[in-house]
């Protein structure tokens, strides 16, 4: 028997980082072992990570099997979308065309900035008192 063709993407956003693994199937996700409504709990985190698919009208064809790790979930879940991308761009090439312009392809370069001397947080200065 012949093994099952999967394909691999790595996403990241934040401090979160995803390996994700797509093969043909029903189109049932996995997180960590979980349903997305398990592991992420809100509709809007489960919509972010369904973007791919949409836009490349493939919803429904492919089992995902992601592991991630650090960060929050909203970040998490950010990873997981950008894994998704890539890893439907190596079933087809074609996908690039549709997924890059969406951004979809690119890594979020945003990170936290670092806390600064003399700030309470990078940018949050101490409280002024006048007297």
């Amino acid at each position: 028997m012949a093994e099952q063709e999967q394909y691999y993407g790595t996403g990241k956003r934040k401090s979160a980082t995803a390996r994700v693994w797509l093969t043909a199937g029903s189109g049932q996700i996995t997180i960590n072992g979980q349903a997305p409504s398990e592991y992420l709990h809100r509709q809007k985190l489960e919509e972010v990570i369904l973007q791919p698919f949409r836009a490349t009208q493939t919803l429904g064809e492919y089992d995902v099997m992601a592991k991630t790790k650090g960060g929050g979930i909203a970040g998490q879940a950010a990873a997981i979308r950008h894994g998704i991308a890539k890893a439907l761009v190596e079933t087809d090439e074609g996908f690039r065309a549709i997924l890059g312009p969406l951004g979809l392809l690119t890594r979020d370069p945003r990170v936290k900035e670092r806390k600064h001397s003399g700030f309470r947080r990078a940018r949050r200065g101490k409280q002024f008192s006048k007297r």
